[in-house]
């Protein structure tokens, strides 16, 4: 099973598991993220995944969480907005609990360099941890789009064409995969695009270009094959909120610590 694969599973499995005490889990997760400084720079899909949020705390009856965030520039230039969201932090003073960009699934396309680009949002991340050391910085999974079909698409594949959505869906699985080697199960990472990937029937939807397959997004998750619906908004939602909770529970013995004037810093 590919890493991706795996990953939805564990994602859809661990979705399916909560879905019965979602109520109780969503409530105390949210009561959790209560006060905390979150900063989240993202564009329209990160809306998405807010306006999500707030609509899963409005149905708890408990507070929405306060994040604070930005519509980072922009759409198109992914090496722009790691920039930004470094000089946005710097402007903040550190004064974060938690920290995380995401791309748009624009920001990657058929000639992205990815290997370069993972490389300059890895040095930045870097620079960040040791700038901000009692920041927790989450990453983020690009988001994916679904795959082009009809009349046009195969038109395209028999003039050896990739119609849209399947030589993108590649690369940006490829930067994906270089993101989750890097963090996963060392740092917190909200899998974007593994959860996006998932059917409502647990089954994977997937791309193939070239021999290569790559996850795409579930057509039951968006209205524009883009963009997240309401419910997966709702979905992204309470998996990023899981996500964040999980990331203040651990940091708490270590936020006491600086409370008390103790040098520390998270634990990475």
């Amino acid at each position: 099973m590919t890493g991706w694969r795996l990953m939805a599973a564990i994602l859809f499995a661990a979705a399916a598991q909560g879905a019965s005490a979602a109520g109780a889990g969503a409530r105390a997760e949210l009561e959790r993220l209560a006060g905390a400084h979150i900063f989240f720079a993202h564009q329209s899909v990160g809306e998405n995944i807010l306006e999500g949020m707030r609509e899963l705390a409005d149905r708890e009856g408990a507070p929405r969480p306060h994040l604070d965030d930005l519509r980072v520039p922009e759409n198109g230039d992914p090496e722009r907005k790691i920039r930004e969201f470094e000089a946005a932090l710097e402007r903040r003073g550190g004064r974060d609990d938690i920290a995380l960009l995401k791309f748009c699934y624009v920001d990657i396309g058929p000639q992205t360099n990815v290997a370069a680009l993972f490389e300059r949002y890895r040095a930045a991340m870097e620079r960040l941890e040791l700038r901000y050391p009692r920041v927790t910085f989450v990453h983020v999974t690009v988001p994916l789009t679904v795959e082009q079909t009809g009349i046009k698409a195969a038109a395209k594949r028999l003039l050896g064409r990739h119609p849209y959505g399947t030589l993108e869906n590649v690369r940006r699985e490829e930067y994906n995969a270089l993101l989750r080697a890097a963090y996963l199960g060392r740092e917190p990472v909200f899998d974007l695009a593994a959860l996006e990937s998932v059917a409502p029937d647990g089954s994977a939807v997937s791309v193939v270009w070239d021999g290569r397959k790559a996850p795409a997004l579930a057509r039951a998750y968006t209205s524009d094959g883009a963009h997240l619906n309401e419910a997966g908004s709702l979905l992204a939602a309470r998996r990023l909120l899981h996500v964040l909770a999980t990331a203040v529970a651990k940091a708490a013995p270590w936020r006491a610590a600086a409370a008390a004037g103790e040098p520390t810093a998270v634990p990475r």
